[in-house]
């Protein structure tokens, strides 16, 4: 069976809520699954905001956006999105998105559009790692190495994902031992996307929040999935340099330089599996541990 047939259900649901109802002029509403999460995940919201913002700027792509996250999300209630259009300029365009629940606002995003020209081109190169081919499957690694991993962690591999991870250090979800803190991981949406390159940019912005935060935590032996650990994404920034397909692979390359106070700053550069650099991305967030 194809990986698209496999996953037909959980890209189509990606798909369904990355599609904003328009209910007036700058103003969406986007769902959530129906998961049993207990809060929203902070990619949802990343990505239906860049929705909202894009649905507003026809003819240019956006090329970064900058989020805080004041408030959980309620995943029981749709999420109003309100678009102010904050300039319309000749080469750049910028938008701001509040996400509204109960009333209150409980995400912002801005983003900056611009329209392609020409200009000096640069970029670092991507490190030689392991090839998502050359890595255990999801498969894979249900089948060797899922009931060796903590609870909370095997959870997660269980369930149908729209996003398919294939972590190079994958050992690290193994052992709590500190290593540095770096962490390289390939990506990509598990079933076929259409061609929309704007879709292509949001369904990457939803995943570039799923793994970003828990570098933060591996050079103390900890993840995300810790019960005694209370991790949330406080601000998120990204910014898109290349043109891209979500649906293939691209490894996300991430480092943590700093962690303290209760908070973790993560960094991430995102290439095609052919090396172009094709994304960055930096995150703080809460890592504080919890006291019993």
């Amino acid at each position: 069976m194809s990986r698209a047939a496999m996953s037909s259900t959980a890209v189509k649901d990606l798909v369904d809520i990355l599609d904003l109802e328009t209910l007036e002029q700058n103003l969406f509403r986007g769902r959530s699954p129906k998961i049993g999460w207990q809060r929203v995940f902070g990619g949802q919201v990343i990505g239906q905001a860049l929705v909202a913002a894009c649905r507003t700027v026809p003819d240019r792509a956006p090329h970064s956006l900058h989020a805080y996250f004041l408030l959980p999300g309620d995943p029981e209630i749709p999420i109003i999105y309100e678009v102010e259009r904050t300039r319309d300029g000749r080469s750049f365009t910028t938008r701001r998105v509040k996400a509204i629940q109960h009333g209150e606002t409980i995400f912002t995003l801005s983003a900056s559009f611009h329209r392609d020209e020409p200009g000096l081109s640069h970029q670092i190169d991507m490190s030689a790692v392991p090839g998502p081919d050359q890595l255990p499957s999801d498969q894979t690694l249900k089948a060797t190495a899922l009931d060796r991993m903590p609870p909370t962690v095997r959870a997660y591999y269980e369930r149908e994902r729209p996003i398919e991870l294939r972590p190079v250090e994958y050992g690290r979800y193994l052992s709590r031992e500190p290593m540095p803190p770096y962490f390289n991981i390939w990506i990509r949406v598990t079933g076929t996307l259409p061609d929309d390159p704007v879709l292509h940019q949001c369904a990457l912005a939803y995943a570039s929040d799923m793994t970003l935060l828990d570098a933060a935590l591996i050079a103390h032996g900890r993840s995300v999935f810790d019960r005694d650990i209370q991790a949330a994404s406080l601000d998120h920034a990204m910014w898109f340099h290349r043109p891209f397909r979500a649906d293939e692979w691209l490894l996300y390359v991430q480092d943590s330089p700093f962690s303290g106070g209760g908070r973790g700053f993560s960094r991430g550069a995102i290439y095609s599996q052919d090396g172009v650099l094709v994304a960055s991305v930096a995150q703080e967030g809460l890592i504080r541990p919890r006291t019993r």
